[in-house]
């Protein structure tokens, strides 16, 4: 596994070579390379954004893999699969109650325990998963790994951002967002394999012992960073009203919740088409275009992060036409999904690295509201595609989408000033 965290890091280190050191004057001083880094040469800090990278992969494959275990999940433990499902909830749930308050009241302490601790969070509550034989117990152990999940993810992009200078930051955070695609192209298939062969319980503490080598590889490689001090400290409404802020939330909230109206209904969507049947080849021309899309952004992110936005908006609301037009068309579709893997794939990362710098000190806090505001769109997605599943059928999907994404591409363009600013680039 690591070969292959390594082989996508390396597409997105190889384009530029800069030294670390000599371009952190302009850094907002919480997103400065701490003095107790270890010294580091040209390249960009590949082991230590590859251990942030493995902490996404984790943090994903422990949200996603219930999902397709709940078959045997539900047998072992003697409830429903309905029942069984809440296991999903709960993690959701404790990532949408913990994050932002969480965050907030552990803006002070230092980044490499709160880290550590996030980590080797995950390693109890899948261990927990894994033993438990009450149904109550297994939904704690998961309310908690959502929590972890809400800590961890308000701290890897701005982790990423303080290991290297400024005109690297976009890059650097790409490379440790790679985990969450892996995860769910190679990990959460491969884990339903051992779920099946082996047994989804030991599934669970194959997972809690690759998080104790996380832990180890965290420990050895990622130096630390101060917390703010208590007088530079914002408040949660302080945050939301710096300059720029709620135009990346609001970003984030209306194309997420554009991409998982349609994702979340895929399958019924592509009836009319004739590729019912087809779904997993619908999917995987889906998942091939979004790695693409992550690595073209990794490469391009530093230089053209606004333009990136402008275009996945403006891509994505092309999808829309298309499918709202011809969704009918076998060769459209797959035209689309193709597409669509592109204006979505690296969008994670955009939106981090847009919060990250757009908020500076508080990029840790901002990160929280942004994770926040994701899981609200995922689940509003879910429940608005239902209700027009119900009421207008599939082929309200496509104008739907549309509907959400102008005003964000509107929204985008005018945060030119804070949010979505032009980068000035070298010549």
């Amino acid at each position: 596994m690591s070969d292959v965290f390594g082989t996508l890091a390396s597409w997105l280190a190889s384009r530029d070579v800069f030294t670390l050191g000599a371009m952190t004057s302009s850094l907002p001083s919480d997103l400065s390379p701490s003095t107790s880094a270890p010294a580091r040469g040209a390249r960009l800090p590949l082991p230590e954004l590859l251990s942030l990278a493995m902490a996404a992969f984790i943090t994903v494959l422990t949200e996603a893999l219930p999902a397709r275990l709940l078959p045997r999940m539900s047998a072992d433990l003697g409830v429903s699969e309905a029942m069984a499902g809440q296991v999903v909830t709960l993690y959701a749930l404790g990532t949408l109650l913990t994050a932002i308050p969480l965050t907030a009241a552990t803006q002070g302490w230092r980044r490499k325990p709160l880290l550590l601790g996030a980590i080797a969070g995950f390693a109890v509550v899948n261990t927990l998963t894994a033993v438990s034989t009450h149904f109550v117990l297994t939904l704690g152990a998961r309310f908690l790994a959502g929590v972890f999940a809400g800590v961890l993810w308000a701290l890897v992009a701005g982790y990423a951002a303080r290991l290297v200078p400024e005109h690297l930051q976009g890059r650097s955070m790409a490379i440790a967002m790679v985990g969450i695609p892996l995860a769910l192209s190679l990990g959460v298939p491969a884990g339903t394999f051992l779920g099946a062969a082996i047994g989804w319980r030991s599934t669970f503490g194959l997972m809690s012992l690759l998080t104790l080598v996380l832990v180890g590889w965290v420990v050895a490689r990622l130096p630390d960073f101060p917390g703010q001090a208590e007088d530079s400290r914002l408040s949660l409404a302080g945050v939301f009203t710096l300059p720029g802020i709620r135009s990346v939330l609001f970003a984030t909230l209306a194309f997420v919740l554009a991409h998982n109206v349609l994702y979340t209904y895929v399958a019924p969507f592509v009836v009319p088409s004739g590729l019912a049947a087809r779904i997993d080849v619908v999917l995987l021309v889906f998942g091939v275009s979004a790695l693409v899309s992550i690595w073209l952004v990794g490469v391009m992110i530093d230089r053209w992060l606004r333009e990136l936005m402008l275009g996945s908006t403006a891509m994505f609301i092309g999808v829309g036409l298309l499918f709202g037009l011809w969704g009918d068309v076998p060769a459209v579709v797959y035209g689309g999904m193709a597409l669509w893997g592109l204006a979505f794939g690296g969008v994670a990362t955009l939106l981090q690295t847009a919060s990250a710098k757009t908020a500076g000190e508080a990029a840790d806090v901002a990160q929280s509201m942004l994770v926040t505001v994701w899981n609200i769109a995922i689940a509003g997605g879910g429940v608005l595609g239902g209700v027009l599943l119900e009421t207008a059928g599939v082929s309200a999907f496509p104008w739907t989408l549309v509907l959400l994404l102008v005003p964000t591409l509107w929204v985008v363009w005018r945060a030119k000033r804070h949010g979505f600013p032009p980068v000035t680039r070298r010549v």
